[in-house]
């Protein structure tokens, strides 16, 4: 009981509550705009594929950057807070999403091209009705692996004035308060595992409805 009383006190102390819901509203925009972004760009370079291994490489050269390293580029760039943060998690959450709608779009197996292409479906059709669909599973995958790495970012937008749950770990790091890190730390973890857990499900969800090309 006496765990659960400080839990909480430590809890309200630093209102972990209102950093959960800056947390995630950091990672759901991020995220939102990831998905968007890599999926436009996965099937803009699947139409170009005569460019795609040039944004590919550029992207690959941009993910070696260490995480804080990119934060304080941006800084100069959009100042400090939610701004460069949420464009650090997009930076590095295209490349996962993108490289992989690129490849779902371009692996679609030749029997279902040839149903579409007897059906008479036009290449604007068979792109939107049988190799998006078909793709959805490792778009997915993509996603997923997007989803760690936002988690990990809002986290250290912390450090950055972003606010969020990297607030209280910071606190605690730079006071040598180890409750906190412990419990802001243990939070960040169990969300980022529900988060991960929920992506799993839904990538499961669409490789047993869209499997098997």
């Amino acid at each position: 009981m006496d765990l659960w009383a400080a839990t909480l006190a430590l809890w309200q102390r630093y209102d972990i509550t209102a950093r959960t819901v800056e947390h995630l509203s950091m990672f759901a925009w991020a995220l939102a705009l990831s998905v968007v972004i890599g999926v436009v760009l996965g099937m803009l370079l699947y139409r170009r594929e005569h460019t795609s291994g040039y944004v590919f490489a550029s992207l690959n050269t941009l993910e070696t950057f260490p995480d804080l390293a990119l934060l304080a580029l941006l800084i100069p760039l959009v100042g400090i807070g939610a701004a460069p943060t949420v464009i650090a998690c997009i930076l590095y959450s295209i490349l996962p999403i993108a490289r992989n709608a690129y490849t779902g779009l371009a692996s679609v197996s030749a029997e279902h091209l040839e149903v579409a292409a007897a059906l008479g479906l036009t290449e604007r059709e068979t792109l939107l009705r049988v190799r998006v669909p078909l793709a959805l599973p490792l778009i997915a995958g993509g996603v997923r692996i997007a989803v760690v790495f936002t988690m990990g970012i809002v986290t250290l937008g912390g450090l950055i004035g972003a606010g969020g749950l990297g607030v209280p770990l910071q606190t605690g790091i730079f006071n040598n308060i180890p409750e906190i890190v412990l419990l802001a730390g243990l939070w960040v973890s169990l969300l980022a595992v529900v988060l991960d857990g929920a992506a799993g499900l839904i990538e499961k969800m669409l490789h047993r409805r869209y499997g098997g090309w």
